[in-house]
């Protein structure tokens, strides 16, 4: 007797369409929001609505942009992301749907060479084929990290005691996937 094997099917990031975005709390009052400019993965998916999808995807550290060159190089040095050592930011895990447009991507996400789980909520945008005959699949991705979890734990008090620079870091991902 024969069994029936899947075949995944394999998406690529489009990087002219995909945005990695972070935001931090700066003295409690403000926040700081950067982009990492550079990266790539792959999702690999045996259904079409995408749930139990495979997913890969690693960030270029030294692509980092806070809109201000002094702190980029602070956020590369070993205070933060030590860039030279640790030139990517990496994370594989497994899209899983919770309930219509609604997923939780969840798997291990290592910055500094240390790896942790995270989980992570998402939104299926859907799928679309563009005007030049390429699938592509639009998701939405947000989540919460302490840093200090990853080893970036440098920080400075104020006269009055607060934090420079928060624990919690936020993502906020738009990313768009062509099937090929």
């Amino acid at each position: 007797m024969q069994t029936a094997t899947m075949t995944a099917t394999k998406w690529g990031i489009d990087t002219t369409h995909t945005e990695v975005q972070f935001k931090v709390k700066h003295l409690v009052i403000a926040t700081v929001t950067g982009f990492f400019k550079k990266f790539s993965g792959s999702v690999e998916s045996e259904t079409e609505d995408f749930d139990g999808a495979k997913v890969q995807f690693s960030l270029d550290v030294n692509s980092i942009d806070t809109n201000q060159a002094d702190r980029d190089a602070h956020l590369k040095s070993p205070d933060f992301f030590a860039a030279a050592e640790y030139p990517t930011l990496d994370f594989t895990g497994t899209l899983s749907k919770v309930k219509g447009n609604d997923y939780t991507l969840a798997g291990d996400l290592t910055i500094r060479g240390t790896r942790k789980s995270v989980s992570l909520a998402v939104e299926f945008g859907g799928i679309m084929v563009d005007p030049w005959g390429n699938t592509k699949a639009g998701f939405e991705i947000n989540g919460k990290i302490n840093r200090k979890d990853f080893g970036l734990n440098w920080n400075a008090l104020t006269e009055a005691g607060g934090m420079v620079v928060s624990e919690e870091v936020k993502i906020h991902i738009n990313a768009e996937l062509a099937k090929g």
